[in-house]
């Protein structure tokens, strides 16, 4: 279980990931820039128990790695955000 609270780092918190929780069940995370996506979904499906549909990846300008997550329609991002302290 540690090994994957390594790859997933925290969650990012701006206006727009609001909008992403609410409007398209997306959380975004800064993540391990050397993991891959299957990774990073099996390491978020493992801490919060969850069914991840997709996970697309960009690097930011600051040279960290933001992990867009896409929950399955029976989980809500919005839990997962409240759980976390974020909503």
């Amino acid at each position: 279980m540690e090994r994957f609270y390594k790859i997933i780092k925290r969650p990012l918190i701006t206006e727009k990931t609001f909008d992403l929780i609410e409007k398209e069940n997306k959380l975004v995370f800064i993540v391990d820039r050397l993991s891959n996506k299957n990774q990073i979904k099996k390491a978020f499906e493992k801490i919060h128990n969850v069914r991840v549909i997709k996970v697309n990846t960009m690097i930011t300008t600051q040279g960290e790695k933001k992990a867009f997550i896409k929950l399955h329609p029976d989980n809500s991002a919005q839990d997962i955000a409240i759980d976390l302290g974020i909503f």
